[in-house]
C-alpha cells in the first residue's frame, strides 16, 4: 500500500452512537493504525431540522469513552454548504451537470406514471439535453449529475468482492437543491475528496450510494476511494439488529449495562472480523493483526451473553483502582449516599473479591452493597429463612471466638471460623451460610473470609450481635 491511508467516519447527529456505528468507526481506525495512516471524524450535519448539539456531543462522548479519537479536528459537513455548491457549478459548468427546471407537480406525476406501469421511479432525464433558454424566465432549477447511461460501473469492493450495475440503472440525481444547498451525495464525495479519504469503510447499505458517487467522482476526474462496505450486524435472531435484541446505543452499554469500553471494542472487532481462534484481543494486538480481508461477507449476529462474558473477563483484568472510581457511583446510587474516602478506600480492597463473579460492574456494585449499608441490615428472603435459632446460637459462638482475634487478617479470620466449625462438629459451608446472611443479608457474597476483613472486626461482631438478636422471616 503505497499512499498514506486515510480512513473517516461519518455519523449523521440525530440521535445517539449507534453501536453499529460504533463497530464501523473501529474498523476504520484500526484500519488507519494497523497501515501508520490517519483516521478522521465528519459530523454529516446537513439536515439542519434533525441535527442536534446534544446528539453531537453524545457521539463524541461515546467515540471518545471507545478511545476512537480521530486524528484531527472533526469536519462538520453543513459548514463546507460553499464548498459544495462549488464544485456543483464546476460541474456544471463542464458539461457533467445541467440545470433541471421540472416542478415539483411533473415529477409527482412522473411517479404515478411509472407507478402505474410498475416501472423503476427515477427522474427521466427530460432536462439533461434542453437549453436552458427553454425555461420560463426566472423559474427555480437544480442542478443534477449527467450519469452515465451506456455501459456499466465496475466496484471491486475489498469486502464484498467485484460488484457491477448497468449504468441504465443509474438516475441524474440531484446535486444542489434550488435553495442552493447540496444534497448529501454531492457533499460526502466532496468531503472525502477535500479530506483526502483513500479508503471509504462503511456500512453495506450504503453500496448502492457508491455508483451513483462515482458518477460524480469521475466526472470531476478525482482519484476513487478503496470502497469497503462491510455488513451489517443483526439480532440473535437473524433479524436488523433492533431494541428488542438490546441496548442500540453505546452510553447505554456503559451507563446501563455497566461495560467496560475494552470489552465492547473487543466483542465489536469479533463482530464480523476473525483471526483464527482468538477471542481476547486486546486493542494492540487488534491494531497488529487487522485488515479489511478478514472481515467476512455476512451479517454478523449480536450475542449480549458473549459480550457479558468477554466483559467479564475484562473486570478480572482491570485495574482495581480503576474499577472502583467506576463502580463507586452506582454503588452510591443503590445506597442514596456518596462514599466518603474511608468507605472508597475499603471499596478499592473489596475489587479482588467482587470483580472475580462479576459480569459488569452492576453486578460488582450490587456485591458492594452490603459493605456500606447500616447496622441492623434489612435480609431478603433467603437470608431470613437461615436465620432460625440454631443459626443464632452459632452466630453468638462465632463473635466469642471472632472478639479476641488480634491481628485482623484473612488469615486469622479463616482460622477462628473454621475452629467454630470444628467444635460444632459441621462443615465450613454450613457455618459460613449463616455467617454470610447476618453479615450481608443475602445468601450471596464474597467468600466469607474476605467478607469479615473488609468489614473490619468492629463492624463485623456489630452486625453478629444484631442479627443474632432479631427478628426475622
Amino acid at each position: 500500500m503505497n499512499k498514506a491511508v486515510v480512513t473517516r467516519f461519518a455519523p449523521s447527529p440525530t440521535g445517539f452512537l449507534h453501536i453499529g456505528g460504533a463497530r464501523t468507526a473501529l474498523f476504520n481506525w484500526l484500519f488507519a493504525r494497523h497501515h501508520g495512516g490517519k483516521f478522521l471524524l465528519r459530523i454529516e450535519d446537513t439536515d439542519r431540522a434533525r441535527s442536534t448539539d446534544e446528539a453531537v456531543a453524545a457521539i463524541f462522548d461515546g467515540l471518545d469513552w471507545l478511545g476512537l479519537r480521530g486524528d484531527e479536528p472533526a469536519v462538520f459537513q453543513f459548514e463546507r454548504t460553499p464548498r459544495h455548491a462549488e464544485v456543483a457549478n464546476q460541474l456544471l459548468a463542464s458539461g457533467h451537470a445541467y440545470r433541471c427546471y421540472a416542478t415539483p407537480e411533473e415529477l409527482a406525476e412522473l411517479r404515478e406514471q411509472q407507478r402505474a406501469a410498475r416501472q423503476p421511479m427515477r427522474y427521466d432525464g427530460r432536462w439533461r439535453d434542453r437549453a436552458p433558454e427553454d425555461a420560463p424566465a426566472g423559474a427555480p432549477f437544480v442542478i443534477r449529475i449527467k450519469a452515465p447511461r451506456e455501459g456499466e460501473t465496475v466496484i471491486e469492493d475489498a469486502v464484498q468482492g467485484r460488484v457491477v450495475v448497468q449504468n441504465v440503472e443509474l438516475d441524474d440525481m440531484i446535486l444542489l437543491r434550488s435553495d442552493g444547498t447540496p444534497t448529501y451525495m454531492l457533499a460526502v464525495v466532496v468531503d472525502d475528496h477535500d479530506m483526502g479519504v483513500t479508503h471509504v469503510i462503511r456500512g453495506d447499505d450504503h453500496l448502492n450510494n457508491a455508483f451513483r458517487q462515482l458518477s460524480i467522482i469521475r466526472a470531476m476526474g478525482w482519484e476513487e476511494p478503496t470502497y469497503a462496505h462491510i455488513p451489517l450486524i443483526h439480532g440473535s435472531d437473524g433479524a436488523k439488529l433492533s431494541k428488542r435484541h438490546g441496548a442500540l446505543g453505546v452510553d447505554a452499554y456503559r451507563d446501563e449495562m455497566g461495560m467496560l469500553p475494552e470489552a465492547v471494542l473487543n466483542y465489536l472487532l469479533r463482530l464480523g472480523w476473525g483471526h483464527g481462534d482468538e477471542e481476547i484481543l486486546p486493542v494492540a494486538r487488534a491494531i497488529e493483526l487487522f485488515d479489511i480481508a478478514g472481515v467476512g461477507r455476512s451479517p454478523s449476529r449480536f450475542d449480549i451473553k458473549k459480550l457479558e462474558n468477554l466483559n467479564g473477563h475484562y473486570l478480572r483484568e482491570a485495574d482495581d483502582s480503576r474499577l472502583a472510581a467506576l463502580v463507586a457511583p452506582r454503588v452510591a446510587a443503590r445506597l442514596g449516599k456518596t462514599l466518603d474516602e474511608k468507605q472508597s478506600d475499603i471499596l478499592v480492597q473489596a475489587m479482588a473479591s467482587l470483580k472475580p463473579r462479576a459480569k459488569n460492574l452492576n453486578e460488582i456494585a450490587e456485591g458492594a452493597e452490603f459493605l456500606f449499608k447500616n447496622c441492623p441490615l434489612d435480609f431478603d428472603e433467603k437470608a431470613s429463612a437461615l436465620l432460625d435459632d440454631s443459626a443464632r446460637a452459632l452466630l453468638a459462638k462465632t463473635a466469642d471466638v471472632l472478639q479476641p482475634v488480634q491481628f485482623w487478617t484473612v488469615e486469622a479470620i479463616e482460622d477462628a471460623i473454621r475452629r467454630v466449625a470444628e467444635d460444632a462438629g459441621l462443615g465450613l459451608g454450613k457455618v459460613a451460610q449463616p455467617l454470610r446472611a447476618a453479615l450481608t443479608g443475602r445468601t450471596v457474597s464474597p467468600g466469607i473470609f474476605d467478607v469479615l476483613f473488609l468489614l473490619g472486626k468492629e463492624e463485623s461482631l456489630e452486625r453478629l450481635a444484631a442479627a443474632g438478636h432479631a427478628t426475622v422471616g
